[in-house]
């Protein structure tokens, strides 16, 4: 039966034409947590209606459970080129080779069945640890090579987006959280987004089915009795969003819209997303052979929301609560709004970013392996007591330059260089008493402050800003940091939050 609607496409990157609406198969690794994989030929039948109906591309990723082995057997069953298959890297914190990045990739093309990836999407846990940037210059390479069609990120703040794109890694897309429930993205990352011009995915548009005509007017569930790993994760969403009680007023905004348009209130909620500025398409989870909602995620594209729908949205949506901090800021920071509560699910824990080593009179120091340490003497940061001492900071990295020309992201690759000292000798961001900055160019001032107010504006340290001669070709700004941290704290892996 011919779809009763044409689903809108668009080209992520050259060569690369994915449907705007995509089927994201994180929910078949909820279907095989008790163990045992789904049969791929049965789930790859399942989800052969998708295509038939236009839906011919696919969100998945290395611990989806088997959900690559499933979509390469659909591929296989369709031929080359019906289907468009985006899968994701997320390894484990610390170092990362060019032998780590092929074997990644090699594995992915191994259970699609295909030379070449059509996107890979990277995840970095931490920041402040440089591999996540050794990652992304691995996976250009292995791009240049033939193995990826296109680079694409996932779960990266505005920040982090910048960096990689002012290094000169070619990303197609940044895959993030945005939904009515979760406006961050529409801030910063869409700017970043426009200026160098990369495609937002957003996943959790319909929050795990909560978005929907199902849970009006219902009581708040039990956490503990809800169903699915992404109920329970968007369940925290809702909480965070300020409780139920808003959420149910959005809710009935949604449902008087939809009734209007006459489309499912999943419809409305998934709509609103699609037509925000760079948004280049959105997620819809797929539970492989137990539920599937083709015909509805295909009326996505049959209206658009007019004026009197946008102010009866926004209205409910003033009495939410935004969401803390920045696209991903639930992956690394609390509260952590996973399924679980915690990152406990996903890591063992995060490894110092940089080598230390004391010596007699009870000192540590960090070392980040950059040229400069080695050849002018001296140490990236140095711990004595509680007192943090870090040298004075540029955005090197071995022996590349991050952040290219953009003085901001050079002034994001300082701090997380000099965060990753930090927390390599037992301190924090927080426990920062004192920042200079020192900035080639009176042009980049502005820049390089939004910067240090972005990552510093909650900690408020004293802070000096210069204008000085820099050593060395390309570097924008240097920076030193001061720190006290608590005596108590040792240098060890970081521990994972439970609770």
């Amino acid at each position: 039966m011919p779809a009763p609607h044409r689903v809108s496409t668009t080209e992520l990157a050259p060569g690369l034409t994915i449907t705007r609406a995509l089927t994201g198969l994180w929910q078949v690794a909820d279907l095989e947590r008790g163990g045992a994989p789904l049969d791929p030929g049965q789930a790859a039948g399942a989800l052969e209606p998708y295509v038939d109906a236009g839906l011919t591309t696919f969100d998945l990723a290395d611990h989806y459970g088997s959900a690559e082995v499933i979509a390469g057997e659909l591929r296989r069953r369709r031929g080359a080129g019906a289907v468009q298959l985006l899968t994701k890297w997320v390894p484990e914190p610390g170092p990362l080779t060019m032998a780590d990045a092929r074997a990644a990739v090699d594995r992915a093309r191994a259970r699609l069945g295909v030379e070449r990836i059509d996107l890979l999407q990277f995840h970095a846990w931490a920041y402040d640890d440089p591999s996540w940037m050794d990652a992304l210059f691995h996976l250009q390479e292995l791009k240049r090579e033939g193995a990826i069609g296109a680079l694409g990120l996932t779960n990266f703040d505005a920040a982090h987006l910048r960096v990689a794109c002012a290094s000169g890694i070619e990303i197609a897309s940044n895959q993030v959280a945005y939904s009515l429930l979760d406006r961050r993205a529409a801030g910063d990352l869409t700017e970043v987004c426009r200026q160098y011009e990369v495609g937002i995915l957003g996943y959790g548009t319909i929050a795990g089915g909560l978005l929907s005509e199902r849970w009006l007017g219902r009581p708040e569930p039990d956490a503990a009795a809800l169903e699915t790993w992404s109920q329970m994760k968007y369940h925290r969403f809702v909480s965070a969003a300020g409780g139920w009680a808003p959420f149910q007023r959005l809710l009935e905004a949604l449902k008087r819209v939809a009734d209007r348009l006459g489309v499912s209130m999943a419809n409305v909620a998934a709509r609103y997303v699609l037509e925000q500025p760079q948004v280049a398409g959105v997620i819809v989870g797929a539970r492989v052979g137990r539920s599937a909602h083709v015909d509805d995620t295909v009326r996505l594209f049959s209206f658009a929301l007019d004026g009197d729908a946008r102010a009866g949205l926004d209205g409910a949506l003033a009495g939410l609560t935004p969401i803390p901090g920045d696209s991903g800021d639930e992956y690394r920071r609390p509260p952590f709004l996973t399924a679980s509560g915690d990152l406990s699910h996903h890591l063992r824990g995060f490894p110092p970013p940089f080598e230390v080593r004391g010596d007699a009179r009870d000192r540590r120091r960090a070392f980040s392996g950059t040229v400069w340490e080695e050849r002018a003497g001296f140490a990236r940061a140095i711990r004595e007591g509680d007192r943090v001492l870090v040298s004075g900071t540029t955005a090197t990295h071995g022996t590349r330059l991050i952040g290219g020309t953009d003085a901001e992201a050079q002034a994001h690759a300082v701090i997380d260089k000099v965060e990753g000292a930090l927390r390599s000798l037992g301190a924090t961001l927080e426990d920062v008493v004192r920042t200079r900055l020192f900035v080639a160019r009176a042009e980049d001032a502005a820049a390089v402050t939004r910067a240090h107010g972005r990552r510093f504006g909650a900690i408020r340290p004293a802070n000096t800003l210069v204008l000085a001669g820099l050593v060395g070709e390309g570097y924008l700004l240097e920076m030193e940091a001061e720190a006290v941290a608590p005596p108590t704290r040792t240098v060890r892996d970081t521990p994972l939050r439970r609770g």
